[in-house]
């Protein structure tokens, strides 16, 4: 059984039980247990790819995502209750559980002690604008999976679109940052493998 599920099935059994009497201790130490274990494992995971990527990338690229606004309730108030509240509760619990903000904290020391770079960049368009053209409109992306640009037709998944443009603008930021004086790493390869040019 899934560790959710035993997890799920423990805090029902919890909330069965009269609070504060031994067998509602027992379920209590039985449900922060499980709670132990899904943590140790995400940690777990995040340190090995987290260690993994440091070791064969010189440079990565991400969006800088505020994992605190993705994360907000979408309750609402009293007077403005919120839309699709399930949903997004859902949605929330799983951008925390996959611990976002850990893996990039990681990820950011990692490849400083391996002498890499991690390039934030603004999310705000990249899987609407057309790798190929350069046209950016929101009628690129008609489905949540699916990029087609309405200026070149050029058909693809819109992650990888996004990924693309991620890391296109990663390239240009750190081409800004370097001023031409340290010619900047491939990605995909060590750090090691970079070539200093002689100013």
């Amino acid at each position: 059984m899934h560790d959710r599920c035993r997890l799920r099935h423990a805090q029902q059994a919890m909330s069965r039980k009269v609070k504060f009497s031994n067998n509602w201790k027992q379920a209590k130490a039985h449900v922060q247990r499980i709670h132990a274990r899904i943590g140790n494992a995400r940690r777990d995971y995040l340190h090995k790819t987290t260690t993994t990527i440091s070791q064969n990338h010189a440079m990565v690229c991400i969006e800088d995502l505020q994992v605190r606004n993705l994360s907000r309730s979408a309750a609402g108030t009293v007077a403005a209750p919120g839309r699709n509240v399930k949903a997004k509760s859902g949605l929330n619990k799983s951008i925390l559980d996959q611990g976002w903000f850990e893996f990039r904290r990681q990820l950011d020391y990692k490849l400083a002690w391996n002498g890499g770079h991690l390039i934030a960049v603004p999310p705000q368009n990249t899987s609407r604008t057309c790798p190929a053209c350069g046209h950016m409109s929101a009628d690129n992306r008609r489905t949540q999976a699916r990029f087609e640009c309405v200026a070149c037709g050029l058909q693809e998944h819109a992650d990888v679109v996004g990924a693309i443009n991620v890391l296109r603008a990663g390239h240009a930021r750190l081409a800004c940052e370097v001023s031409g004086a340290v010619r900047p790493p491939a990605a995909g390869t060590r750090r090691s493998d970079s070539i200093r040019l002689d100013a």
